[in-house]
């Protein structure tokens, strides 16, 4: 096999730590760049630079943020009474795609997982509790995933947020629009028939 040189090793190596890619993709995404002219490989390498300078999160939610506070939370148009509680700030961008969701955020970087060793002080949940005995929240939506630990940690924020006296809701889960009754597995199913509403 051809050696290659050190500096297009290294970017390979370096592109294969991005999170879905493996060593083929790493490889063609650096042939890419290397074919690329020299403007668009110094642009690519200028947006990495700053957005490792610019961007961080947000001192109030933790979604990622250019100052010290995201948009969201600067925005007034949003009710910050009701909070929305993600996992990550991708989960963040979801939700804002609906254009349905009016209020702010709360983001905790991770789900409460003991196999992995990671407790509720290890993610964002006291800046949670915090806030809501601090503000005059009335409701937050526990929206983390519907598995074993977005699942865990949604009994555990529920729990503690209700002794903290505020409603603490969590969007349906259930058949997706479009989707055959058939082909649902019982979980799901079992969830889309408790989490029926009237018409």
């Amino acid at each position: 096999m051809a050696q290659l040189p050190a500096a297009l090793e290294e970017l390979i190596q370096e592109l294969s730590r991005l999170p879905s890619v493996g060593p083929k993709t790493a490889q063609r995404l650096a042939f890419h760049i290397l074919r690329a002219d020299r403007g668009r490989a110094e642009a690519l390498a200028r947006a990495i630079v700053d957005v490792k300078t610019r961007i961080g999160y947000c001192e109030r939610c933790w979604n990622i943020a250019e100052g010290d506070l995201c948009a969201i939370c600067l925005s007034t148009r949003r009710d910050a009474a009701l909070v929305c509680v993600v996992e990550s700030p991708l989960d963040v961008l979801a939700i804002e795609r609906t254009a349905e969701f009016q209020g702010l955020y709360h983001v905790l970087h991770g789900v409460i997982s003991p196999i992995d060793g990671v407790g509720p002080d290890d993610i964002h949940v006291p800046d949670l509790l915090e806030r809501v005995r601090a503000g005059d929240v009335r409701e937050v939506i526990v929206a983390t995933d519907a598995d074993i630990e977005g699942e865990a940690t949604a009994v555990y924020l529920s729990r503690a947020l209700g002794a903290l006296g505020v409603t603490v809701t969590r969007p349906a889960h259930g058949l997706p629009v479009g989707g055959d009754l058939e082909y649902a597995d019982e979980l799901t199913l079992a969830r889309a028939l408790s989490g029926r509403r009237a018409f």
